[in-house]
């Protein structure tokens, strides 16, 4: 099939702004800002660590970024990805200029917080991240923003546009795409394992190196090139929010625990700060890509960030949570009840001796009650109603615990008459997965009946 290409020349900003914006809503590796940075009185904007995530639309838009591809034209051909260079799409593109003055207009008029740029390949990927650089220039020297600011790093592209660019960026992200190197070779054949990889290996080093050292494995930067990388590297930190990655979930026949396999592997080997987990979304009917009679695989994306939330903060491992013989999560459990039902010889837990560690695998007990514990039970004899007011969630923790020798009711510790009685909690799950409500996509265009133009 062939692109559908509009000349640029006939195309407004507002209608590019329509294209890219909704082009980019599959890719869900965006997050709170991670950085925290002061603005000036010669600067515009700032950051705060927490400040970005305040909503998240359906499909895990953060609608406080203003969220687009800098072009939707692509010469790769990934089967599951709606910009494939065989898809007949309307295509365009914009300027770096383009995109700096959007950022401005929209931060003033308090649209947004900050930018996530990604970007279909075109021409090349050293052609690509140029103009992703390009634009980060211009609106942190030219516009003087000093706001939020997540890019993407192209695989393929020279490690030295990387590199200015991190200087420049708050965070980046490479997709990892697909869980396995078999996946990635079925459906994204012009994309390569260690391509991706190398990328994630560079901002890792390049975070963690106290040293500035030109050119990568030793070799020099061309002499017209040093005294500008220099002046990025004075006073300026190195993606100080860290990177991100994202696999889609769905699309081929990895396991759970496969994935989060994976996703343990990225954490502990190249630093990652949060790794994402996109439901698969059948947008080219591909002949090679899974038909699913019930919609985007969204309660096993729910389970997936549950247990990536037990790895990154609880301690676990996800040997602990799955394995070979039981791959997949429970549907009806979250994976800290689950794995708790299958390690009930552990149970009950003592509130007012148990370790720190040991609170933390309790199903209802999470980070912030488990040190509010701790405190508590220094000065003062706990009991159940003290433990409601430090946010631990009896309905889940009353089957795993005791408060001093007494558990809350008398209940078997028995997976079965446990199961039971958790289901008939009826657990809420979010809205569009399970539970009531549909999903809506939260839209720069949702308000028709207003009419206003940018003056770019």
């Amino acid at each position: 099939m062939k692109q559908t290409v509009y000349g640029q020349e006939n195309m407004s900003i507002m209608d590019k702004l329509a294209i890219l914006s909704d082009a980019a809503k599959y890719d869900v590796a965006c997050t709170s800002s991670g950085v925290a940075r002061k603005g000036t009185s010669a600067t515009m904007g700032n950051t705060i660590a927490g400040g970005i995530c305040h909503c998240f639309a359906a499909d895990g838009r953060c609608i406080s970024l203003l969220k687009i591809l800098f072009t939707n034209e692509c010469i790769f051909d990934c089967k599951y990805c709606v910009n494939r260079s065989s898809n007949d799409v309307v295509r365009t593109s914009f300027t770096a200029k383009e995109v700096a003055r959007l950022v401005i207009q929209f931060y003033r008029r308090n649209y947004i917080e900050g930018l996530f740029l990604s970007s279909g390949i075109y021409k090349s990927p050293d052609y690509t991240m140029e103009q992703l650089y390009e634009t980060l220039r211009i609106l942190r020297e030219e516009y003087q923003f000093n706001g939020y600011i997540h890019v993407k790093a192209i695989p393929g592209a020279d490690p030295l546009l990387i590199e200015r660019t991190g200087y420049l960026a708050d965070r980046m992200s490479i997709n990892l795409e697909l869980p396995t190197a078999d996946g990635l070779k079925a459906l994204a054949p012009n994309k390569k394992r260690t391509a991706i990889l190398k990328p994630m290996r560079q901002i890792q080093i390049k975070r963690e190196d106290n040293q500035y050292r030109i050119g990568m494995k030793g070799e020099l930067v061309p002499r017209n090139q040093r005294n500008e990388l220099m002046a990025y590297k004075k006073n300026k930190t190195f993606v100080p929010a860290g990177q991100s990655s994202q696999m889609i979930v769905g699309a081929t026949n990895e396991s759970d625990y496969e994935i989060i396999k994976v996703a343990e592997a990225l954490y502990k080997n190249f630093d990652l700060k949060r790794v994402f987990y996109s439901a698969f979304v059948n947008t080219t009917f591909d002949t090679h890509l899974p038909v699913l009679q019930d919609g985007p695989p969204l309660l096993r994306e729910h389970r997936l960030y549950q247990a990536d939330w037990l790895l990154r903060f609880y301690g676990f491992e996800a040997s602990e949570l799955l394995s070979e013989q039981k791959p997949n999560f429970n549907i009806l459990l979250d994976p800290k009840c689950n794995w708790a039902l299958n390690h009930l010889e552990q149970f009950p837990v003592e509130v007012t001796k148990a370790s720190y560690k040991t609170l933390l695998r309790v199903p209802g007990i999470g980070v912030k009650s488990a040190q509010r514990i701790l405190l508590a039970r220094k000065s003062c004899l706990l009991d159940f109603s003290d433990l409601k007011k430090m946010g631990v969630v009896l309905k889940r923790a009353l089957y795993f615990i005791t408060c001093n020798g007494r558990m809350m009711y008398p209940v078997k510790l028995e997976p079965d008459f446990i199961i039971n009685h958790m289901l008939d909690l009826k657990e809420q799950l979010p809205n569009g997965i399970g539970g009531t409500g549909v999903y809506q996509q939260i839209s720069l265009f949702d308000d028709t009946d207003t009419r206003w133009r940018l003056s770019v």
